[in-house]
């Protein structure tokens, strides 16, 4: 399953790029998506969050992200294309958390993942990422983020302040499940909220284990995450985790 908006990231605007940024298109399981951003609408707040990083683009809002070890962020790659690129890390609190650098950025090749070296060593709960694939159709799982809120106006206007999470249940992994690039992903459908533009490169969880990177949305019931597992060599190869 392919969606057809990109979550967009969140800089200001809301970018022209097919993943989840600061917008979500409507599912469309034969056209590419169109817009890169997504937020969680509904859910609620998470009650706790180590991993977590909230990127900003130019000094702006744009996407979610995890630290996966002392110096290396794991987000989607549709988020990192804007550049001037910094890092909140590990508060419930986008405004709040230790502030990091990128100074260099791997984008995957061929999907929607990107890697990004901080320009100094960060304290932190290092999100724990999937060596294999252990969610299967039926599962409910947890994604988090600081994307939309809202339906009814900008994305850009009601971007969550606390990190949210909400409940997803599994539908599909890997083919015909694809990120917006047409990586392996997983797919879920709407459980107590669905993901929206700024969400874009957050997590999907498993109990304890990161298994994907928010990729697209259609803001209203269904998601694509690409699958962490699926690229677990290269995460490794790139950062050395």
């Amino acid at each position: 399953m392919k969606l057809s908006r990109v979550l967009p990231a969140v800089a200001g605007a809301v970018l022209a790029v097919t993943a989840l940024g600061s917008t979500v298109a409507s599912a469309d399981t034969t056209s590419a998506p169109a817009d890169v951003a997504p937020a969680i609408i509904d859910g609620g707040n998470a009650e706790s969050g180590p991993w977590a990083a909230r990127l900003f683009s130019g000094g702006q809002e744009a996407c979610s992200a995890t630290i996966i070890g002392p110096k290396w962020i794991l987000t989607a790659q549709h988020c990192v294309e804007g550049g001037d690129l910094t890092f909140n890390i590990g508060d419930l609190d986008q405004s709040k958390g230790e502030k990091a650098s990128a100074v260099n950025v791997t984008e995957h090749p061929s999907v929607d993942l990107a890697l990004v070296e901080l320009d100094r060593e960060v304290d932190a709960t290092y999100a724990k990422l999937a060596d294999s694939q252990i969610v299967n159709n039926g599962d409910q799982v947890q994604v988090f983020g600081w994307g939309a809120t809202c339906t009814d106006k900008p994305e850009i206007e009601c971007q969550a302040q606390l990190l949210k999470v909400a409940n997803v249940d599994v539908t599909g992994v890997n083919a015909p499940c694809t990120d917006y690039r047409g990586g392996d992903a997983v797919c879920a459908s709407r459980g107590d909220g669905i993901t929206a533009g700024g969400d874009s490169g957050g997590p999907m969880f498993s109990g304890d284990t990161q298994v994907g990177v928010a990729s697209t949305s259609d803001r209203s019931s269904t998601t694509a995450y690409t699958h962490v597992a699926s690229y677990r060599d290269w995460i490794k190869d790139t950062s050395g985790i």
